[in-house]
């Protein structure tokens, strides 16, 4: 299978990139940093830095689009809103340009989304037929993604949309920025604590879109978290007992709000969201629960 792959040195595309090249399959990925990518992702990996440089008759069987800038480095000023904007939305709407012009095209179009797309759920469980609940600036992102991806089935294109949660990996990611105030004592719970933390071992997050890009009768919204969600507050208390660490230390909501501004709405926000398609769809989580998960990786934090 030739899989065009679009965020390929991103923590996840690299992953990706490896399980796929050692199946077998082809990868083309589009980067800002074409050189790299067969160093950065996989050996074998073909970098691009324009679309057009695939041939018209070259097959692409399908494409997977992951690419977007960090959205929780730094806080939202309208430059970096016009960043994220671009990363994600325009990105994707070249693709389906690209896509109308080819005359072979691929079957399937799996394309990133957050359980962002539902705003701060509160208290309420979120599946994928859920609507959103707060639509602040991350939900409208993602529901603006998720809109423009969806068009590629007017192109005859299957269209699964990957809406994933906190992602836990020992090289990166999430943890990678908690790592160093948890190993100074100076981790704990951000706000109330009782916000919902939908997270996903990054080893069931490689997994599941491959699930996703080999079964073809799955379509559509998927929650790409693990079964079983946390609060904050037993999050900050867990990942400290992996650590070896004391997780006391709140951070208050009112110093969130003042350093990061709208930022901080992913921080004291959540969402108690299930992977209820994906369960549905036959997909087995090994990370079921958090402690199973940070024990895994305990030796690379």
């Amino acid at each position: 299978m030739h899989i065009l792959l679009t965020g390929g040195t991103g923590l996840i595309g690299r992953h990706l990139c490896q399980l796929w090249t050692h199946q077998g399959h082809t990868l083309t990925v589009l980067s800002r940093r074409p050189d790299q990518v067969s160093r950065l992702c996989a050996r074998g990996a073909r970098g691009i830095a324009r679309l057009e440089e695939l041939r018209a008759d070259e097959t692409v069987d399908a494409v997977v689009n992951l690419a977007g800038a960090p959205i929780a480095d730094r806080p939202w000023t309208a430059a970096r809103r016009k960043v994220l904007w671009g990363s994600r939305i325009a990105l994707t709407e070249r693709l389906l340009a690209w896509l109308e012009q080819r005359e072979q095209r691929p079957e399937v179009l799996i394309s990133g989304s957050a359980v962002g797309w539902y705003g701060d759920g509160g208290e309420r469980e979120l599946n994928e037929g859920s609507p959103p609940v707060k639509e602040d600036f991350a939900s409208q992102l993602c529901i603006a993604w998720e809109e423009t991806a969806v068009r590629a089935q007017t192109l005859g294109m299957r269209v699964v949309l990957v809406r994933t949660g906190l992602v836990l990996a020992g090289d990166g990611g999430f943890l990678s920025r908690l790592r160093v105030p948890f190993k100074l004592g100076l981790g704990g719970p951000l706000g109330s604590g009782r916000q919902w933390m939908p997270w996903v071992h990054l080893e069931d997050q490689i997994a599941l879109i491959d699930f996703l890009l080999k079964h073809k009768d799955t379509s559509g919204p998927y929650n790409a978290c693990a079964p079983e969600p946390v609060r904050n507050r037993e999050f900050a208390k867990q990942l400290g007992k992996a650590l070896h660490r004391p997780a006391f230390l709140p951070m208050p909501a009112f110093l969130l709000k003042a350093g990061l501004g709208e930022l901080s709405t992913l921080l004291l926000g959540g969402q108690r969201a299930r992977p209820v398609r994906l369960l549905d769809a036959g997909f087995t989580f090994r990370y079921n629960d958090l402690q199973s998960a940070l024990d895994n990786l305990s030796s690379r934090l």
